[in-house]
Formats: structure tokens, sequence, C-alpha cells
């Protein structure tokens, strides 16, 4: 990295963080950047979209630092790289992160609160705060809770940042296959709600919040955008709507209070409680930049809310006869039909959230298929319902952390 830097004692008041979209050049999942594994053609394919679509940021870790490609997600908190010696890990093209040769590098201390507190998370174990972290999907890593310097990239990306003493996991085992298939991305960036995430340990109150644009796919394959904190943060548009987090004490998803869903014009009526969350943390409906395809709990308080959701769909497309239903040609989706040229109503989808209203526009709703045929862009949950990224394009969203709230607004993503 090149040009002007500074080193940040007191907290930044802002930053903005390129997203490395994977088919832009300077991706390290671009064509001509692997390594491990020849590069397949960008084909929309649920199946690699669902292990191979990712929101990647750049940073450096130690003294001097080490470039590594962390995964943006708004789902986790713990922010984490693969780390020397690496017991069981999954291959990786770039050099593994090694704390010896960091000379700023030091273990997060048993004293410190995160160790004394989260048992489920943290723990200390023979004089060292380890962690063993799980993720929804059944991914898990654990290694030694640290603390180092982080180089950023900031603003015009010409402008590098250091920030000492980052809490991050130095990853010993790792069980990610699909970060395995491409072998760059080295750990994850963690965005949520707890608090050893970014957002959290970076910033004071008021200027805990970050926001993201995401671009229309396939476009947001090629070309980047910006993941941005506090004041670098544009002011809000005239259409911004706000809803409020619902998460219960102790959990640290983004929780949002779902009250009901329409399909096109038509609103389905669920109970208001359908996605009410637990207080133990089940059910509930959660914001999550690291999950693709919006997922909708299959059997909520006794309601098959994805069947209900998909009925919907499939009595507005069955109304028109030109198109025809297929039995779904991709894992994981319930609803397909023929694509016709001509056909141009296509529905749109709106989330009733406590305060606002979430629109979905009809080219996001569906995922269209270079074969011929289309499918509701949706798939069944497992435990709680989920906004994916396919349904957040085109839509600035940002994350108050401090006011508690989610705001959003519909938006040209650029």
């Amino acid at each position: 990295m090149s040009g002007q830097f500074h080193f940040i004692h007191a907290k930044p008041r802002g930053l903005s963080l390129k997203i490395i979209p994977r088919d832009c050049p300077e991706s390290p999942l671009y064509a001509e950047n692997l390594t491990l594994l020849s590069y397949q053609p960008l084909e929309i394919r649920l199946r690699m979209l669902a292990e191979e679509i990712f929101f990647v940021v750049q940073v450096g870790i130690g003294t001097p630092e080490k470039h590594m490609f962390l995964v943006v997600d708004t789902g986790a908190g713990l922010i984490w790289t693969q780390c020397e010696p690496c017991i069981n890990c999954y291959p990786q093209a770039y050099p593994i992160y090694d704390s010896t040769a960091s000379i700023s590098y030091r273990k997060l201390p048993c004293s410190h609160p995160l160790c004394q507190g989260d048992s489920a998370l943290y723990q200390c174990l023979n004089g060292e705060c380890v962690y063993h972290y799980g993720y929804g999907s059944g991914e898990a890593t654990k290694g030694i809770a640290s603390l180092d310097t982080f180089e950023i990239l900031v603003g015009d990306q010409t402008t590098t940042e250091f920030i000492p003493d980052v809490i991050f996991g130095c990853s010993k085992e790792s069980n990610f296959p699909q970060f395995a298939k491409n072998g760059v991305i080295s750990g994850i960036l963690g965005l949520n709600l707890s608090p050893d995430s970014l957002v959290n340990q970076l910033f004071d109150d008021e200027d805990r919040r970050f926001s993201h644009c995401f671009l229309p796919f396939p476009d947001a394959m090629i070309s980047p955008s910006f993941l941005k904190f506090g004041n670098d943060i544009p002011p809000p548009p005239a259409n911004i709507q706000t809803t409020p987090f619902v998460t219960p004490p102790g959990k640290y998803h983004y929780n949002l209070n779902l009250l009901d869903i329409s399909v096109g014009t038509h609103r389905i009526g669920f109970h208001p409680d359908t996605f009410k969350i637990q207080q133990d943390g089940s059910g509930g409906f959660i914001i999550d930049s690291g999950t693709l395809f919006t997922h909708i709990d299959e059997n909520t308080l006794g309601i098959d809310a994805f069947y209900v959701v998909m009925t919907a769909f499939q009595y507005y497309y069955d109304s028109f006869s030109q198109l025809q239903r297929i039995g779904p040609p991709l894992e994981g989706f319930a609803l397909c039909y023929l694509y016709q040229p001509d056909f141009e109503e296509f529905a749109t989808m709106t989330y009733h959230f406590e305060g606002g209203d979430y629109f979905v526009d009809s080219k996001y709703v569906n995922y269209y298929a270079e074969e011929g045929y289309f499918c509701v862009a949706m798939t069944e949950g497992n435990g709680n319902s989920v906004l994916g990224a396919w349904h957040q394009q085109n839509m600035r969203i940002t994350y108050d952390v401090n006011g508690g709230a989610l705001h959003f607004a519909s938006e040209i993503c650029e």
C-alpha cells in the first residue's frame, strides 16, 4: 500500500473500506489472481452463488503488516484470521498470518472482560484466552484471542491508517470449505452487535454506525463499493425509513420486528408475532450481509411461513396464463417458471417492519437463469428468518448501533 498514512491513537470518527468484488481485477478472487483452483466463468448458479459470492475487504495485520482478505459479515462479531502454526486449517494461497513475526502482537490477557464474560465463546485455558466460534451453517473456528495493529486503506484509498490493539482471533483451527475453494480468504470481519466486532471496537458511541449500498448482481461482482463508518456515511436521503433493532439482551444479531409481508399488492396477513424473536434468541428476523438469499423459517410459531409466502407468489404467477411452472431446476428454490421474453409483470415484494416498509423491486425478487427460467429467490429457513444480500441490492442500509435502529432507503448504488 502506498500514499499517506496516519497512526491512530484516538478512536476514528469515520472510515471507508473498499468492498472488493470477486471479478474486479484487484480482487484476489479474480480469474488471473487465483492460484489454487482454475477459474470458472461467471455463470450465475445457485450453488456457486451461495458458496463463492463474498463481500471482501483487505486489511493489514501486524508490524510489519501482512495483508489479509476478510469476508464482511454483519451476522458475526469475531474478527479472525488463520494463524501460524495452523493445526487444522483450510489451504490458503497467501501467506498465513504469523504472530511471531509481528512486534506489535500480544495475546489478550485472561483478565480482559471478554475472557471473563461470555464463556460460550471465550474462556481462559492454561493461562490463555481462547475462543471457539461456531456459525449457523456448521462452520467453526477456534484459536487464541489476540491484539495487534490493523492497517486499513481509507477514504480515497490513498491514505493508510494504523489502528493499534485491535482484538481479533488468531485461529489455529478453521472449518470453512467454501473458503478453501479459492484459497485467498483468510478469515472474517465481524460487524454484529457483540463487543468484539469492528464497529464496537473502533468507534465511540456517537460514531458506532456503518452503511453499505450493494450494487445489483452481476455488477456487484465487478465494480467495487464502500463500507462506510461514522462520519464517512453520506447524509440520509429524503425517503429514509427506520426500524428498531429488537435483539434480546445477551444476543448480537441485528434482529428486526417483521410484522407482515406483501407479494405485489397482496398483503399476506401474518400474525404480528409470527417473526417475533424469543428471549432465548430463537425465531426472529435477522438482516445479514453474509447470507446471499433470504431465508424464511419454514415453521415459525407453528406456521409454515415459507410455504405461505411461496403460495402467495404461486397464486400471483399462476394468474398469468402464458407462464408455465416447472420443477425447481436448482436445489433450494421452491418456485420456478419458464421465462417468457414478453412478460414484464414480475412481482414486487414488501417487508412490513415496525416503523417502515422495505420495498424490494421486482428485478431483485427473482433469480433469472440463462437457461430460460426464473425462480423466486428465497429458501427455507432453519430456526430463524434472514434478509439476505439478494434483497439488499440498490438499497442504502445504515446500521445505527448506538441508536439501536436500521435505516434504509432505495438508491441507485454506485
